[in-house]
């Protein structure tokens, strides 16, 4: 099949790293079919510097300049969305003739989606993540753009049962909706002895290690972590928390650690690819994300992967993934439970083969078959009324 994937959740020469976990989705079907990527590019951040290069395997890669009207409109951003593509690339989408769309984020990316399909005449799928649905659906003038775009598609993919019982609510038929959690890069992601991760990544063997792999900021926890932090100190004098990611809490999170006292024991580290992780996750005691909305992050399943127990809020499809050996979940933004959690789980023997092998079986061979089964479904009923009409 020839497959055009839009979505705003994909490296970008501006920002190489994100989305690896469409990535590596995306090159493993562009292993079974033509497959072009356009990604959205926030018009703030195209005006930045060049960071990097796209490498995606078995993809054909290109981008948009996304220009909407800032702060305000939020309810006109589809329609900004589908008039900066079609202005950009329209000519070239239409003349490639493809056989379906899969769009990756409900809102913008959806709705706008969902409007060009019906133009085109071609299937589209909506793959759901978590604050599209979680933030974007509660507000008044998305909601209606949000459930037209997945009422009119051909299937839903959700990452977690929790997302596809919302997406049910929003008026999806329940047989196009589908349950499809990430898979996990075991090459990369797997089990090795602490003391040969942190000696890579110069860290001392026996300092007890909290880390947060993530964007830097609110909606992630990451600064409701450092508030929780300092009752760890208490008990492990030696402790460090160390957080892997950039983002726009990076100065409240160094002001904060300085005013908490415990600065001596924050360390951000900033960006790092997602193919080097593997020895960060190895390295922590625990990995911790106590985020105020989530699909199913994939650091939580790599983490695990590694063997490392997680600490981590129980929202979204997370409880679905982190079992009773792998982790302590706790409600988000409740600092004195984060902070028990975490001296808890510092404390506790973990069996770390357990946990690695219940995260081995989040398969990316059984998520693109799923997938690929899913796309063909939508080419063929589409056909098929097609032949009808």
């Amino acid at each position: 099949m020839k497959v055009l994937i839009l979505t705003n959740l994909f490296p970008t020469p501006w920002d190489p790293l994100r989305g690896a976990f469409n990535r590596q989705q995306f090159e493993r079907l562009g292993q079974l079919h033509h497959v072009d990527v356009i990604t959205a590019i926030d018009f703030r951040e195209r005006l930045g510097d060049r960071r990097g290069e796209v490498n995606a395997r078995h993809l054909h890669t290109d981008h948009f300049v996304f220009v909407f009207p800032p702060r305000i409109g939020r309810s006109l951003h589809a329609i900004c969305w589908l008039l900066s593509l079609l202005w950009q690339r329209g000519r070239q989408i239409r003349r490639a003739h493809y056989d379906c769309m899969l769009v990756s984020w409900a809102y913008p990316d959806g709705a706008a989606v969902g409007w060009l399909a019906r133009w085109l005449g071609i299937p589209y799928v909506v793959k759901v993540h978590g604050s599209d649905l979680n933030v974007q659906a509660n507000h008044l003038l998305q909601r209606p753009q949000i459930r037209s775009a997945l009422k009119g598609a051909a299937g839903v993919v959700a990452v977690s049962r929790a997302l596809a019982t919302k997406a049910i609510g929003l008026g999806t038929q329940p047989a196009h909706v589908h349950v499809l959690y990430n898979g996990v890069d075991t090459s990369i992601f797997h089990a090795e002895t602490r003391a040969e991760s942190r000696a890579k990544l110069g860290l001392s063997t026996y300092t007890p290690l909290l880390l947060f792999v993530g964007n830097l900021k609110a909606s992630k926890g990451c600064l409701d972590l450092l508030e929780a932090f300092p009752a760890l100190l208490a008990v492990q004098p030696l402790a460090r928390l160390i957080y892997v990611g950039t983002g726009a809490a990076r100065a409240a999170l160094l002001e904060r650690a300085q005013a908490l006292g415990c600065l001596d024991h924050v360390e951000l580290a900033g960006a790092v690819a997602h193919d080097e992780l593997g020895d960060w996750f190895r390295s922590a005691d625990v990995l911790c994300l106590p985020s105020h909305n989530e699909g199913v992050p994939n650091v939580v399943l790599e983490a695990m992967a590694c063997g490392t127990p997680v600490v981590a809020s129980h929202v979204g499809g997370i409880p679905e993934v982190v079992p009773y050996y792998g982790g302590i979940l706790v409600p988000p933004r409740v600092r004195q439970a984060l902070s028990t959690a975490l001296i808890e789980a510092s404390a506790r023997r973990w069996n770390h083969k357990r946990i690695a092998a219940h995260a081995r079986r989040f398969r990316w061979e059984d998520n693109i078959r799923q997938l690929d089964a899913i796309l063909h479904d939508a080419v063929e009923s589409s056909a098929a009324a097609g032949a009808s009409a």
